[in-house]
């Protein structure tokens, strides 16, 4: 995924009211909007590079939107959590994902399950159209001692997409949990227990229930995203 136009940079001063951030742009204070309903801890330092795009939506309050940030390590990270459904649903139209890679249709935001929710992308296959593949992607950005981990806050929502994970597969669907890790210093991902227990005991559950977890490592630099390796997930129980 290509950043059209190109990002423009700024420095960070500070994230406030969960949605915007301050950047400096040519000593100038730039409030921009940012996407993310997580924490961003280690994603939002003081005095670090920002990289934003700016919106020609003339109703939009905030025409800037954060794209990337920088780590204190120098690590590029994107914060935009949008982004990883727009690489994810590119990776599996083009082959990449390789486990998911045999299904030749991908439908993105199709309702779902009990609990009314939409799922990311619906995979079925022209030979076989009845077999669905229900894939729910996650962006992964929180790095602590040399662990990738998700959520990096409380995810109620996050919980009942694994809950209905885990109806899909017991209907006979396959069911797939697929982490994008958009932190390039990211090696590895794990369920964040110290962060939401009940999360990381879901996991466990669906593991053990058929719900397949994946994680692909989203590289990300100033002019795109573009989904590289897969990465170990380690999901204790």
């Amino acid at each position: 995924m290509l950043y059209v136009p190109p990002l423009q940079t700024g420095l960070m001063i500070k994230r406030y009211k969960r949605f915007l951030v301050d950047l400096d742009v040519n000593n100038c204070i730039l409030t921009v909007h940012c996407a993310n309903t997580g924490r961003m801890t280690g994603c939002a330092e003081p005095n670090t590079l920002a990289y934003y795009t700016t919106s020609n939506n003339a109703k939009r309050k905030y025409p800037h939107s954060l794209e990337l940030t920088t780590s204190l390590d120098g690590h590029l990270i994107c914060v935009n959590t949008a982004r990883a459904n727009n690489v994810a649903i590119e990776a599996l139209q083009s082959g990449k994902i390789a486990p998911l890679a045999h299904y030749d249709k991908v439908q993105a935001e199709v309702p779902y399950g009990s609990e009314k929710s939409r799922i990311d992308a619906l995979l079925s296959q022209s030979i076989n159209p009845e077999a669905h593949c229900y894939v729910e992607v996650k962006s992964v950005t929180l790095l602590e001692n040399g662990k990738g981990y998700f959520p990096d806050a409380p995810s109620v929502r996050g919980q009942k997409h694994l809950r209905e994970l885990m109806e899909m597969k017991a209907q006979g669907h396959r069911a797939v949990l697929l982490f994008i890790v958009m932190h390039n210093g990211i090696q590895n991902v794990h369920p964040a227990a110290h962060i939401d227990p009940h999360y990381a005991s879901l996991c466990i559950d669906a593991q053990k229930a058929g719900v397949e977890f994946l994680a692909y490592r989203a590289q990300v630099s100033k002019e795109e995203l573009i989904i590289t390796d897969p990465l170990p997930i380690i999901i204790k129980g």
